[in-house]
């Protein structure tokens, strides 16, 4: 048979087994081409098929691929499910009436194919794969530096920088370095400058750990960066996730190249103050230094200069010298001028107490000197009384004695001041401050009177009538204060405070009185038997009480008038024609009273005499 024969002979064999398949019948299933499962979840493997023709004995089977062979995993029979044992699934799934494939407490050994096959007697056999993708977050990543000694700036040879490392992880993660917040590439060429070694590590629970190493020949730029990374991993759904490690720098020794030298104090050095200078290099590690002091050594602490209690003797021109080895020809130093503020003792002339006699004068002189423009000022307290040095009182008077004080400031030096302080005695005849009247709510009550006095020597007291007596200083004041009984004699003449010493006397009498009872019906007030309006004035003889008692008086008058002219009216007077003339010819010599009352039995009644008119 030649070779044209046997073509059609074989394509006429392949149209008949066609034609026998589609007469016979054709058997279709479908499932879901991929599931995604976190580890740990349940994952659900959904499977459907049709048969033409129809077939009773229809068999449903699940297999894996391990190795390029095909495992029965679980199959129905009789419309019932059972697995198979001896399989890596035996005890975590099963298959359900419509034929999903359910597996429990999903591994990542479980990320496999998975098969769902139907057998349906004459129709055939069909099938269709499942892959099954399992997903589990790896753990933050864990950034350490080497334990090895610095790096030393300019090398030939890569250095270790750091290494990050990320733990159970599924799928395997990737591991990103960054240095100051930007990617590095992905290197792996160790002849580069910059490179990775990574490394993973299977662990048994089918999770991944991955490590990354990173190498660098670093820059003196490279002093300040911060490195960290980042492990990229997948999670169901096709998302791409991250999580950041924490960040490292690098102890990096470079050369210096210059030398910085200041002062750390922030305000203007004064004289007492601790002064700190801080010598440094931009270099590290930083190399040893030399301080002077006009040319002359000093100590200092490492890279500090400390000065305590510095005087004004301490100003100058400080200078702190670097040797690096690493790069002998930089010039490595620097210099301070330190100046030191001062203010001298406030001299005050005179300087001793000063004792003058009442309505004298007195004079001081104040004086200082500077490192600055200064300020002197005289203070009484917190009152300011000169600003020029000089302070001068002139008729002295008792509120005068006291301490002054001479202030000397620098204004552009905070807290440097200087100050003296003098004291000032006036002597004098005592006197008594204006007494203030006293009450009291009868006679015979107790009563404490008050006399304060100036004077110098300190002046003695005699009270007339005399009581139970106390005498203490206030201020540049001696008060008496004595407690006695307001009898009859001291409510009518009050009592005298005199007071005395070797330059004379001085006495004030102390008013008592009752005190007052408000008459809330009549609306007014009676004081020692004068009614007076509620509102008038407490002073007693005062204008306001004077108008008062007028106008009350003419009312009063008035009311008295208009009583007679109606009695005669209505000719109830016991008085005749007669009388009336007498009283018109001013012959009449009794006198016609009217008597005015309140509710209270503690008020007094008021009497006013007055002669009628003649008209009447």
């Amino acid at each position: 048979m030649d070779g044209i024969t046997f073509g059609r002979a074989s394509l006429f064999c392949t149209l008949l087994l066609w034609a026998f398949q589609v007469c016979s019948g054709a058997v279709t299933v479908k499932v879901t081409s991929k599931v995604e499962v976190l580890k740990g979840d349940t994952a659900k493997l959904p499977c459907t098929y049709t048969v033409s023709p129809p077939s009773s004995n229809t068999v449903v089977e699940w297999y894996i691929e391990e190795q390029g062979t095909r495992k029965r995993v679980a199959f129905t029979q009789g419309g019932q499910g059972k697995s198979d044992d001896g399989t890596l699934l035996s005890g975590r799934v099963t298959i359900g009436q419509d034929f999903t494939l359910t597996i429990s407490s999903v591994q990542p050994s479980d990320e496999l194919v998975f098969y769902c096959q139907v057998t349906a007697g004459p129709a055939g056999v069909g099938d269709a794969a499942t892959m099954l993708k399992v997903f589990f977050a790896p753990e933050k990543p864990e950034l350490t530096k080497p334990s090895s000694q610095a790096i030393t700036a300019g090398e030939t040879t890569s250095s270790e920088i750091g290494t990050c490392v990320t733990s159970n992880g599924h799928p395997q993660p990737r591991i990103i370095w960054f240095k100051d917040d930007q990617p590095l590439p992905e290197v792996k060429d160790r002849k580069e400058k910059t490179y990775m070694i990574p490394s993973v590590v299977k662990e048994s629970s089918g999770l991944s750990t991955v490590k990354s190493t990173l190498y660098m020949q670093p820059t003196k730029a490279d002093k300040d960066s911060v490195f960290k990374c980042t492990v990229e991993y997948s999670m169901p759904g096709d998302q791409i996730k991250q999580k950041m490690s924490d960040t490292i720098t690098i102890n990096l020794n470079y050369p210096s190249e210059k030398a910085t030298f200041s002062l750390l104090n922030t305000s203007p050095v004064k004289e007492g103050d601790t002064v700190t200078m801080k010598c440094e290099t931009d270099g590290n590690p930083q190399p040893e230094f030399d301080f002077t002091k006009d040319g002359k050594a000093t100590s200092g602490q490492g890279s500090l200069l400390i000065l305590k209690s510095v005087k004004r003797t301490d100003g100058g021109v400080y200078k702190c010298t670097a040797t690096d080895f690493d790069n002998l020809e930089a010039d490595l130093s620097g210099t301070i001028t330190l100046t030191v503020n001062y203010i001298d003792p406030v001299s005050v002339s005179p300087a001793q107490p000063q004792v003058v006699i009442l309505g004298d004068k007195v004079e001081w002189q104040c004086k200082t000197k500077a490192s600055a423009g200064h300020t002197i000022q005289w203070k009484k307290g917190s009152e300011v009384l000169s600003q020029d040095g000089t302070l001068s009182l002139q008729n002295v008077s008792y509120d005068k004695a006291g301490e002054y004080m001479c202030v000397g400031a620098v204004p552009s030096v905070p807290g440097l001041t200087a100050q003296a302080s003098v004291n000032l005695t006036v002597k004098g005849k005592p006197m008594i401050d204006t007494p203030a009247v006293e009450e009291v709510g009868k006679e015979g009550d107790m009563v404490t009177l008050k006399c304060s006095a100036y004077g110098s020597p300190a002046p003695q007291f005699t009270w007339k009538p005399s009581g139970k007596e106390s005498v203490l200083l206030e201020g540049n004041k001696v008060v008496s204060t004595v407690t006695l009984q307001a009898t009859a004699a001291v409510m009518k003449d009050g009592a005298t405070c005199e007071v005395s010493n070797q330059y004379g006397t001085d006495s004030k009498t102390f008013v008592v009185s009752l005190k007052r009872a408000i008459d809330n019906s009549a609306d007014r007030v009676l004081l020692s038997g004068n009614p007076v309006l509620k509102s008038a004035d407490k002073q007693q003889g005062g204008s306001s009480g004077v108008v008062i008692a007028v106008v009350v008086c003419v009312l009063l008058l008035l009311l008295m008038v208009a009583l007679i002219y109606f009695l005669n009216k209505k000719s109830k007077l016991p008085c005749s024609k007669k009388d009336k003339k007498e009283v018109a010819s001013g012959e009449v010599n009794s006198d016609i009273v009217v008597e005015m009352k309140t509710d209270k039995a503690n008020e007094e009644a008021g009497l006013l005499n007055k002669r009628p008119s003649p008209e009447q």
